[in-house]
């Protein structure tokens, strides 16, 4: 039992809580809950709703634009995932010691996650373009790679590759940071018993850094799971014709034959997937 202490403080904290709390639910929970309600109706142009039970679900489990959804995303998390990683952990490891100018080093390798969205993608198209791109000046004219100009960006299959590149030089660098700071935190002591254990670089690199590592990498892989999940701005903007689930789901609800419920019934969907990355990083990385 709380003593009346304990319950006049009990009530003082929802109190300042309390705020946050309705905030949270008028701009979270609400749009939320909505999207799963509308998943049940056809809704029609005019806003009425007609109640259609699973008929949503089951319409999107029968679509095969569907299941390519889902294929193009599962290459888009698996590229931009490991290749985020991977080069934010090499860059981490190349300039973990102190050198001279390595902080304006570490201010570019930063530009391009600050830099609008927007305007770096205007660049990557013109790095692309088939006409007068650096890209095919470089392979077709100059190194003579390829036979012939071509649209990548325009072409769905390289268009995903392009835009798992873009994520990866877009998003590397907070990988990077995040690495960094907990590799400059590891006791050279350690580097030292494994050196004297018979433990050369590679050795060491597997059995102190990569230990020591461990909460951080698996933070950046399943934080970027839960983030290209849902990215939508960055491969809409530069190619469009790449249909992740976040694309498939716009132009089910704002294009072409518009169905609400059908996207509203995708999104829910993905929500459930999202919350069992989310349960897992809280569960098995957090440790709460």
């Amino acid at each position: 039992m709380m003593t009346p202490l304990e319950r006049a403080e009990a009530r003082f904290g929802w109190k300042l809580v309390a705020p946050t709390i309705v905030i949270l639910g008028l701009l979270i929970l609400y749009p939320l809950m909505y999207n799963v309600y509308l998943s049940f109706f056809d809704v029609q142009l005019n806003g009425s709703k007609i109640f259609v039970g699973l008929e949503n679900y089951i319409k999107l489990l029968s679509n095969t634009d569907y299941y390519s959804a889902i294929a193009t995303t599962s290459l888009y998390l698996f590229g931009t995932v490991v290749g985020t990683t991977l080069l934010g952990l090499a860059m981490a490891l190349l300039l973990r010691d102190p050198f001279m100018g390595r902080g304006l080093v570490n201010a570019a390798i930063m530009l391009p996650y600050v830099a609008p969205v927007i305007s770096v993608v205007f660049g990557w198209q013109f790095l692309f373009d088939p006409i007068s791109g650096v890209v095919n000046y470089l392979f077709v004219d100059l190194l003579g790679l390829w036979s012939e100009r071509s649209n990548l960006i325009g072409d769905p299959d390289s268009a995903l590759w392009v835009v798992v590149l873009f994520d990866i030089w877009k998003h590397a660098p907070i990988a990077y940071l995040l690495i960094l700071s907990k590799l400059v935190s590891i006791s050279r002591d350690q580097y030292e018993a494994a050196a004297i254990d018979g433990y050369g670089p590679i050795g060491r690199f597997f059995h102190v850094t990569l230990p020591e590592l461990y909460f951080v990498l698996a933070t950046v892989v399943l934080l970027r799971l839960i983030w290209n999940l849902n990215r939508f701005e960055d491969v809409y903007l530069l190619a469009p014709n790449v249909e992740t689930l976040p694309i498939f789901t716009y132009y089910q609800a704002f294009t072409g034959v518009i169905d609400q419920g059908l996207a509203a019934a995708t999104s829910v969907i993905q929500l459930g997937v999202l919350s069992i990355f989310i349960w897992f990083y809280i569960k098995k990385i957090m440790k709460w």
